[in-house]
This record gives C-alpha cells, structure tokens and sequence, in this order.
C-alpha cells in the first residue's frame, strides 16, 4: 500500500488506526464518505460538537487579547455560557508567560509529515513550554485513559521536535514539556502529564511503528477491529456489518462504564483538530 507523498499523520488518523486499521483505511486511503450518525439523539450530538467548536473560538480571540466583556455576550447557550464562565474563573494556572494558541508543528517521521495544531502552547524560553488542550466532554476522562491516547504523546513529541521556533530558537528539551488536559466542566480538576527523555523516546520508537505498520500494509490486509463496542460510534458500521443504529451519545462518554482502554473516537472528541 502506498500513501500519497504529501500524506500527513496526525494523532486523530493514529488513533483511527490503533483503533481499527480498516477504519483507517476508509476515511484516510479510500476517502469513503459514508452518511451514518455517530451517537443519537442526533441533534444533541451535532449541538454539543457547535458548541465546543464556539467555546474553542472564544477562548483563541481571548488569548488574541480580545477583552473578554466584549467575547462573553456570544456564549448564547447554556453550556456555552457555563464553560465559559469556568475558564475565565478557573482557568489553567501557573502558565509560562508566552501565549500561542492554535498553532501547527509538523515534522517529518518514518518518511511522512506528522502534524499538530495545539489549542495553547505557553512557553518561557529556554525554561518551560506547557501544552494546554481544552476538553468540552461531559464526564472527566480517567488519567489512565488519557495516557493511553496518542494524543498524548504526539503533542508532547512534536513540541520536543518541532517547537524551537516558541522557545527563541532554543532546542527544547523532553523535561520542559508538560501537557495538561483542561476540562470545561470540571475547571478545577485538570489533568497534566510531565515529560521527559525516556518518555521522548518511547514515544518516537512508537509513532514511528505506527507509521511504518501503516506504510507496508497490503491493501487487503486492514482488519477490522476485534471490540465491537468501538462500532457502535463509528459511521462505517452498516459498511462493515457491525449494526446499523448509533449508539447514544451518553455512552460515547460513560468510558468509565467499558473500562479505561476502550475509546470511542466521536467527534467531539476531535475537537482540538478543527479548523475554523
């Protein structure tokens, strides 16, 4: 199997992939568009991913310099308005001084382009550089659970590898990186992840498999996965005969009740990689 060259990894199309290679391959190398929902009711789905999209916005004007008593008229809606409130009360704390919300980094890794766009990189040159990623979730996710999610450590590598240009030019270095996970309806309770040279090196071994796994696939050889609860938030599931009906959006978030290692990959939580 042979991937465009200018194909860019991102840790959504790797989570797809150690998800269920052959939703991989669906949505990234067959480009199959396949009209199912992802969890009902369909309407609360589709306005919970608005709104976390609008308070996405909302907060990168604020970090812009936009006051913020001329941005909070816009949170119209209720949870709108309530993680809005959160972040302006409770926001992450003890941020380096440098503010670069919505930026990209890619670099090159077994061949292909890995790319991020951060929510917030904060960094004090030469110092600290923390990531800030912002969660509209309804329930908590476990530390566990994060861990175990690529976005975790491709954010951290690609600051390591790729983020020179937010620290004065300086390399930097795995022990100044921290990534936090901060939740806009538990602001007090955020989630923060340090780094360092082995973890950096975990990681790079990791990401670089994934890539190459993905590289020397042949095409026929992309199974589906073997837990079928991931199916049922999934668009191709009729495509695959995994079912027909979405699941309901409470279960998309209720991890705690499958257990910490199964993930459903729902749009909202994608959030940090839409563009607007």
């Amino acid at each position: 199997m042979t991937l465009p060259a200018d194909f860019q990894f991102s840790q959504g199309s790797l989570q797809d992939y150690a998800d269920c290679p052959r939703r991989f391959q669906l949505r990234y190398i067959l480009r199959l568009a396949w009209p199912a929902v992802e969890a009902e009711p369909v309407l609360e789905n589709e306005r919970h991913q608005l709104q976390g999209q609008a308070f996405h916005r909302l907060v990168h004007q604020h970090l812009l310099g936009i006051p913020s008593d001329r941005l909070s008229p816009m949170a119209t809606d209720e949870d709108l308005r309530r993680w809005w409130h959160h972040y302006l009360e409770d926001g992450p704390a003890d941020l380096p001084p440098a503010r670069y919300p919505e930026i990209r980094l890619t670099t090159p890794v077994a061949g292909h382009q890995l790319m991020a766009r951060y929510d917030l990189i904060a960094a004090d040159a030469g110092q600290r550089l923390v990531i800030v990623d912002w969660k509209t979730s309804r329930q908590r996710s476990s530390r566990r659970w994060l861990a175990g999610r690529l976005q975790t450590q491709v954010y951290p590598y690609l600051a390591v590898r790729a983020g020179s240009h937010v620290n004065e030019g300086q390399p930097v270095q795995p022990e100044q990186v921290a990534m936090v996970y901060w939740f806009a309806d538990f602001p007090a309770d955020p989630e923060r992840f340090p780094y360092d040279g082995a973890q950096y090196q975990a990681d790079e071994a990791r990401l670089t498999t994934l890539i190459e796994d993905i590289k020397t696939r042949d095409d026929e050889v992309f199974p589906l996965t073997t837990d079928e609860r991931q199916c049922q938030y999934c668009c191709y599931r009729s495509l695959c005969e995994r079912g027909v009906e979405a699941g309901p959006i409470e279960g998309a978030e209720a991890v705690s009740e499958w257990g910490d290692d199964f993930d459903v990959s729902i749009d909202f939580e994608q959030i940090a990689e839409i563009e607007y």
